[in-house]
C-alpha cells in the first residue's frame, strides 16, 4: 500500500472496485404496458396527519335569547342590565311606567348598551329594543322611524 492509498483511506476516498459497485434494482422491475410504461407496482404516498382545530367561536355557539321586560320602577334597572351583560336582547316596554322613571331607565340602559358596544332603538312610542354588539337590527320600520325623527 502506497502513501497515496493510505491518504485515500484516511479521507474516505477508497478506490476499491468491489466496494463502490452500484447495483441498479430498477432493471429488474416489470413495466406494465411494454416499453416506457409506468411501473406495475404503485407506491402509496403517506397521508399527512390530520390536524384537529380546537378553536371554537364562543359567541357563535350560544343561543340568542330575547328578554321582554315591563319595568314598574327604577329598581328594575339592575336586573335589565344583567340581561344585557349576558349578551341577551332586551325589549323594553315602558307603557305603564312613569315618564320620569322611563327617562332614567333609558339613560341608564343606554349607558349599559354603550359600555357593551350594543345599540338601543325605539320601535314604538314607549317600546325600545336594546341589543348586544353581536346582534344587528334590520328592517323597514327601523329606517322609517329614523327618517321621521321619532327617536328620542
Amino acid at each position: 500500500m502506497s502513501m497515496f492509498d493510505g491518504l485515500k483511506n484516511v479521507l474516505g476516498i477508497n478506490q476499491d472496485p468491489d466496494g463502490d459497485a452500484y447495483i441498479d434494482d430498477a432493471e429488474d422491475e416489470i413495466f406494465a404496458g411494454g416499453q416506457g410504461g409506468a411501473p406495475a407496482q404503485e407506491y402509496a404516498q403517506p397521508e399527512p396527519p390530520q390536524q384537529r382545530n380546537k378553536v371554537v367561536n364562543i359567541n357563535a355557539t350560544t343561543q340568542l335569547q330575547v328578554v321582554l321586560v315591563k319595568p314598574e320602577r327604577f329598581d328594575d334597572a339592575s336586573a335589565i342590565a344583567d340581561q344585557l351583560n349576558a349578551k341577551r336582547t332586551v325589549v323594553l316596554n315602558l307603557e305603564s311606567t312613569n315618564k320620569e322613571v322611563s327617562r332614567r331607565l333609558i339613560d341608564f340602559l343606554s349607558g349599559v348598551a354603550y359600555a357593551n358596544n350594543g345599540q338601543i332603538k325605539r320601535v314604538a312610542t314607549s317600546t325600545f329594543i336594546i341589543t348586544p354588539y353581536n346582534v344587528d337590527i334590520m328592517g323597514d320600520l327601523i329606517d322609517e322611524l329614523e327618517n321621521n325623527g321619532v327617536f328620542f
